[in-house]
């Protein structure tokens, strides 16, 4: 559900910018990406070229590299290299935090279930925003784009509630969220490089102070 509401607030967002409604459709089966996607249809409306659109996107989705390296040791084994594939393409900042809080091997059948459900999530979801752009007000139009920022809060507070060191590599990642936000010069890096060097630096001080440990109180060198 919580993807249908982001992506009603997509097509509905592209068609107001001018696309033809089958454009956002296609954009999110093609793609997987809210952010990206977003971001996409800004660039397309005010005619910026290909490579601009290109590298622009690349930086964003960036952190899906990360991503899916950290998920790839959570993965069964036996999971062969077409499987693989497939679950990369459906990598998302949800799903991704929806899998890592399982205390367990991921084999292909969850994660085919959590991507699939998802997926027809966004694409249903934009297809219902494309058709219906010129029929909702204004009002509730803009209420629609807070839409991906109460998922990302759904995603994180749970586990920040029952966990102290989740809860401090957030406030951290938060905290410099703002200082690149506000402090002249690290104002002008991209989002993209935002969201990569904040990720890494909290989850990189997350993993120095608090590191995981096995049932012998060992630590596991083979956790991401």
């Amino acid at each position: 559900m919580g993807y249908v509401s982001v992506a009603f607030a997509f097509g509905m967002l592209a068609v107001q910018k001018g696309l033809p409604v089958w454009s956002p459709i296609l954009i999110s089966i093609t793609n997987f990406t809210g952010t990206g996607q977003f971001a996409g249809i800004d660039l397309i409306a005010a005619a910026a070229s290909f490579a601009e659109v290109a590298f622009t996107l690349l930086i964003i989705n960036l952190r899906y590299l990360l991503m899916s390296l950290s998920l790839s040791q959570k993965l069964d084994s036996r999971i062969g290299i077409g499987k693989r594939l497939a679950i990369a393409f459906g990598v998302t900042d949800e799903i991704y935090a929806v899998s890592m809080q399982e205390n367990r091997v991921l084999d292909a059948k969850y994660m085919a279930g959590l991507i699939l459900c998802s997926y027809m999530g966004w694409v249903g979801g934009t297809v219902l925003g494309g058709m219906a752009s010129t029929l909702m007000p204004p009002s509730i139009q803009s209420a629609l784009g807070i839409a991906l920022y109460a998922m990302f809060i759904a995603i994180i507070v749970p586990p920040m509630r029952t966990s102290k060191p989740i809860t401090i590599v957030v406030v951290m990642a938060l905290v410099m969220s703002c200082m690149f936000h506000y402090i002249p010069g690290l104002s002008s890096l991209s989002s993209g490089w935002v969201i990569i060097i904040c990720g890494v630096t909290a989850s990189a001080v997350g993993a120095y102070f608090f590191p995981v440990f096995n049932g012998d109180g060992e630590q596991e060198e083979d956790k991401p």
